[in-house]
């Protein structure tokens, strides 16, 4: 298999249709490495953390 046709192998699941790379909206200006494909649903990022969830989960009162 020559590099070209690896290398399509191993990014199949981030290209498009017109063969070039694309991530999930909330991973396309994020700086980290961790980027997930467009096909797929954010299920856990450990380095986004949404207003709501702070919101809700860690602001519960301890006492």
């Amino acid at each position: 298999m020559s590099k070209s046709n690896k290398w399509k192998h191993e990014w199949s699941f981030f290209l498009d249709t017109d063969g070039k790379r694309k991530y999930n909206d909330q991973c396309r200006h994020c700086a980290h490495s961790c980027k997930q494909s467009f096909r797929v649903a954010v299920v856990v990022c450990q380095m986004y953390l949404s207003k709501r969830s702070t919101a809700d989960n860690n602001c519960q009162k301890k006492g």
